[in-house]
């Protein structure tokens, strides 16, 4: 049985090869896909040699600025809903994690360095910084909710409220995980995803972390894919998926003293609600909600309905 079971996966192995070789796609630059993905109140800064595509929207006199940070393989358009909802009342930061949307891989000083959580929450402080933002009020999605308590963890003082939403943190059991993540986990074949790409790969993972899959439009997954293909994000992808190792260095998550909001959505299936309960336990005073129908980007599904928690969180009308 085990030959049986090793020869099905060679083979496996080489249909993908060929299907993913029928599916060629090139990197794109940076400057092909600003004038679609990166029009005003776009901007880019060089951050000690780094490229950052970011957005800063709303008065400038917000004493604890809302940041925002995305998940893996997204970028901060996923955060458009509420921007446009909280922008008029708060001031809204959002941006490219590296290895991801326009910022891309590291470059410059920071070239090498690992995709870990810690790496780029120092990231985001240093970005802080360089706007000079003391305190802020930071919501992560997923990867970006892992950033944002590692944030408040290595620098309490600069986060005055956390908003986890369907964040990596404590252990899980997957129920299902997107093709093109489980491809970027596989040596050999991460190295082929470099070249080639298929559409309907990426749109099967969108679909995928949907509660509700007919939400996913064709302008959706054109985000998803051109973004995905900026050169350098698929060689960081598969980068980010090696390194990673669930629930690593959780138990410091009980070391987060600030105000939490723990934002979930019920049908999450690739990081399961199970998981809020958990950071629910190990965050002292935190509050869990949880949202009906929506899946692992609630934000981007269903930006009302997610952002009104984060409303009554704030204090805003």
């Amino acid at each position: 049985m085990g030959t049986l079971l090793r020869r099905l996966i060679g083979v496996l192995l080489i249909l993908t090869s060929v299907a993913m070789a029928l599916s060629r796609e090139p990197d794109r630059s940076v400057e092909s896909l600003v004038a679609r993905w990166a029009p005003q109140p776009s901007q880019f800064i060089d951050l000690g040699g780094q490229l950052v595509h970011l957005r800063d929207e709303g008065p400038r006199n917000d004493p604890e600025p809302l940041v925002l940070i995305h998940g893996t393989s997204a970028s901060l358009h996923t955060w458009d809903g509420w921007t446009q909802a909280l922008r008029k009342q708060r001031r809204v930061i959002r941006f490219d994690l590296p290895g991801f949307g326009l910022t891309g891989p590291w470059t410059g000083p920071r070239e090498g360095r690992s995709y870990h959580g810690d790496e780029l929450a120092r990231f985001a402080l240093d970005l802080l910084d360089h706007l000079q933002v003391t305190r802020a009020v930071v919501a992560g999605n997923s990867l970006g909710g892992e950033v944002a308590w590692r944030m408040a963890v290595l620098a309490p003082t600069r986060v005055g409220r956390l908003v986890l939403v369907d964040a990596l943190g404590p252990d899980f059991q997957p129920e299902e995980v997107p093709a093109g993540f489980l491809l970027a986990s596989v040596p050999v074949l991460n190295r082929i995803a470099e070249f080639a790409l298929p559409r309907s790969m990426v749109a099967q993972g969108v679909r995928s972390v949907y509660g509700d899959p007919s939400r996913v439009s064709d302008a959706l997954v054109d985000r998803y894919f051109e973004l995905t293909l900026r050169e350098g994000n698929r060689r960081a992808l598969g980068q980010r998926m090696s390194a990673m190792v669930r629930g690593e260095g959780a138990e410091a998550i009980a070391q987060v003293k600030v105000p939490t909001l723990i934002l979930w959505g019920e049908k999450d299936r690739l990081i399961p609600p199970a998981v809020a309960i958990e950071f629910e336990r190990l965050i002292t005073g935190s509050q869990r909600v949880v949202l009906p129908g929506l899946g692992h980007v609630p934000q981007e599904e269903d930006p009302q309905a997610s952002l009104a928690p984060v409303r009554t969180f704030l204090g805003l009308q």
